[in-house]
C-alpha cells in the first residue's frame, strides 16, 4: 500500500512550485506522474505539511490510499523508488576518497569520510526498499573506516558482541595505571578525561604505539580503545560510553550528551549540533600538541567546558 499525494499549483508564484519540488526530493517520493507523488503509507504523515502549504498558496492537494492490483504492477511502482543510481554516486565519492587517502593527512581525511557517512545515512534515510545496493554501500562505507585506522590509527577497536556490561566498583579502579593507542583521538581523548575526573583522579596514562600487538600494555595496567582492551568498543557502544555503563555514570545527562557527541565523531550515526565544534578544536590541539600527555590535559580542559556550560551540550 503506498500513500498518493495529488496536486495543482498556480502558475505564481513559481518559487513555491521550486519548494513544493525540493520538499518531495528530500522526502524520498516517487512521481508516478505531474502532479502525483507516491509515498509507502508508513510514511503517509510527511505528506501532511505539503498539502497545508499547497492549499496556503490557492493550489488543491489530496492524499489518497493507493494499491497495486497484481505483481507487475507492484514492481513498477517499487522501481519507482529505486535507489541503486544514487547508491552508484555515492560509491563513486567513496572510491575517490579510498584513491586519494595515501596523500592526505589525517584531520582531511576523517573530515572527508565522515561527509559520506552523512551523505549514506541520507540517502538511507529515504530508501524504503533497501535491497543489495544498500548493502554494498554499507560495506564498502565499513570497508573505508578500517582502511582509515589502518593508516591512522592501528589498533583501532573493533566491537565485541552486544551483551550486558557489568557493573564495577570504582573503588576498586583508584591509582591505577591505564594504557590506550599514542596520538589520541576523541573516543580515547574523552575515556582519558571521563577516568580522571571521575572514576580514578589518580591515574597514570600509558601512551602506547601498537598496543594490540608490537607493544603490548604492561602487566596490571588497565587497556581501553583497541582490540582486546579490557574496555572496548562493545555493540554499538564506543570505548567512551562502556566507560560510562561500566562505571555507572550513564545516568548523568550531561554526560550523556557527551557521549553522543564522541559516539557520532567516532563512529558516526546520529549528528549532533556540537559535534562539528568539538571536533574542530579536538583536531586543532591535536595539531599543536606532539606530547600526549600534554593533549590529554588540553582536551580535558574542552570536556570539562562542555560538561560545565549550562545545560550540557545540547
Amino acid at each position: 500500500m503506498w500513500s498518493a499525494l495529488l496536486f495543482t499549483l498556480p502558475t505564481q508564484p513559481s518559487a513555491v512550485r521550486l519548494r513544493m519540488w525540493r520538499a518531495l526530493r528530500s522526502l524520498g517520493c516517487a512521481p508516478l506522474r505531474d502532479g502525483v507523488h507516491l509515498l509507502p503509507i508508513a510514511q503517509a504523515a510527511l505528506f501532511h505539511p505539503l498539502v497545508a502549504e499547497i492549499r496556503q498558496h490557492g493550489g488543491q492537494a489530496s492524499v489518497l490510499d493507493m494499491s497495486t492490483t497484481d505483481d507487475a504492477q507492484r514492481a513498477e511502482v517499487l522501481a519507482l523508488f529505486d535507489r541503486t543510481e544514487a547508491y552508484g554516486q555515492w560509491r563513486q565519492e567513496a572510491q575517490a576518497l579510498a584513491a586519494t587517502l595515501p596523500t592526505l593527512d589525517e584531520t582531511e581525511a576523517r573530515r572527508r569520510w565522515r561527509h559520506l557517512c552523512d551523505a549514506l545515512q541520507t540517502l538511507q534515510r529515504i530508501d524504503y526498499y533497501p535491497g543489495a545496493a544498500a548493502d554494498q554501500a554499507q560495506a564498502e562505507l565499513d570497508t573505508l573506516r578500517q582502511a582509515l585506522d589502518t593508516r591512522f590509527s592501528r589498533g583501532e577497536p573493533v566491537a565485541e558482541a552486544a551483551h550486558g556490561i557489568t557493573r564495577l566498583d570504582m573503588r576498586k579502579f583508584q591509582g591505577r595505571r591505564w594504557a590506550t593507542r599514542a596520538r589520541p583521538r576523541v573516543d580515547r581523548l574523552a575515556c582519558a578525561w571521563l577516568i580522571r575526573r571521575f572514576i580514578d583522579p589518580a591515574a597514570q596514562f600509558l601512551w602506547l604505539a601498537d598496543p594490540a600487538g608490537s607493544t603490548p600494555a604492561p602487566r596490571g595496567a588497565l587497556g581501553f580503545d583497541y582490540d582486546g582492551a579490557r574496555f572496548t568498543h562493545v555493540g554499538a557502544r564506543v570505548s567512551f560510553e562502556v566507560l560510562l555503563v561500566s562505571f555507572g555514570l550513564d545516568a548523568d545527562p550531561r554526560l550523556q550528551r557527551i557521549a553522543r557527541a564522541v559516539h557520532f565523531l567516532d563512529i558516526g550515526g546520529i549528528p549532533v549540533p556540537e559535534a562539528a565544534g568539538l571536533d574542530a578544536v579536538l583536531s586543532g590541539l591535536h595539531a599543536v600538541h606532539t606530547d600526549d600527555d600534554a593533549l590529554c590535559l588540553a582536551a580535558a580542559a574542552v570536556f570539562d567546558a562542555l560538561h560545565a556550560a549550562p545545560g550540557g551540550p545540547s
